[in-house]
């Protein structure tokens, strides 16, 4: 394809959950900030697997990172995060070998040393912390993450921040919306000034429980990156 036909080319955008795909939780919020008409094509991780096969493959270590993420029936499920990250390099290619030109992974997990060849790569995990500090300035930032696991490395992953994050434990993925109000009541009882609902499976109902539960500004990690995705699909 030659660089004018590839400029007026219409682009495709990939998106890559670490459970799997599609996410109804996720896609109305992305659908709903692309432009009008933009393609997509949506995988997962875990695609295509039973629970019996993702517990042999992705069973978290003791002592080692996990995510979590959901499955088509909308459960969730805890993954060990080295496992992931060894096949989220081999789904991503497959997406960038479909055609498309951004991908986009779900997840706010770190993942170093993520590459494409062609597409454009978008992971949350470089937009986040760093828009998060820009709009905390010298605030106290309160983050709300699903798993108790994950709190110590928020100090890490929001390096960025004038402060150390406070953090309490909420999952988006237990159908108890109050969960998230009661963290992010904590949260301000702590000291926080702003909150971040650190996983991309929160939604807008979590946002909503968090204001009203603490008054405070809450920054909605999914609809912060998917704002910023559909910049590169106009």
């Amino acid at each position: 394809m030659n660089q004018e036909a590839s400029a007026t080319a219409p682009r495709l955008l990939g998106t890559l959950t670490i459970g799997q795909a599609p996410r109804p939780d996720i896609t109305p919020i992305l659908e709903s900030a692309l432009p009008a008409g933009t393609r997509c094509v949506h995988a997962g991780v875990l695609d295509g697997l039973s629970k019996e096969q993702i517990a042999q493959r992705y069973v978290p270590r003791p002592g080692e990172p996990v995510l979590v993420s959901r499955l088509l029936d909308g459960s969730s499920v805890k993954l060990d995060k080295a496992a992931v990250r060894e096949t989220l390099a081999l789904k991503l290619r497959e997406l960038e070998d479909q055609g498309c030109t951004v991908v986009l992974i779900l997840c706010t997990g770190e993942f170093h040393g993520l590459d494409l060849q062609r597409a454009w790569l978008v992971e949350p995990d470089r937009i986040v912390p760093p828009a998060a500090a820009a709009l905390a300035g010298e605030r106290q930032a309160g983050v709300i993450v699903p798993l108790a696991e994950q709190a110590a490395s928020e100090i890490g992953k929001f390096a960025a921040l004038s402060r150390p994050p406070i953090c309490e434990v909420a999952s988006p993925y237990s159908g108890e919306v109050q969960d998230v109000a009661r963290a992010a009541r904590a949260l301000r009882e702590r000291g926080a000034q702003m909150l971040i609902l650190d996983c991309m499976g929160f939604v807008e109902a979590h946002r909503r429980a968090a204001v009203e539960a603490s008054g405070l500004p809450v920054v909605l990690s999914n609809a912060l990156v998917a704002k910023l995705t559909a910049e590169l699909m106009s």
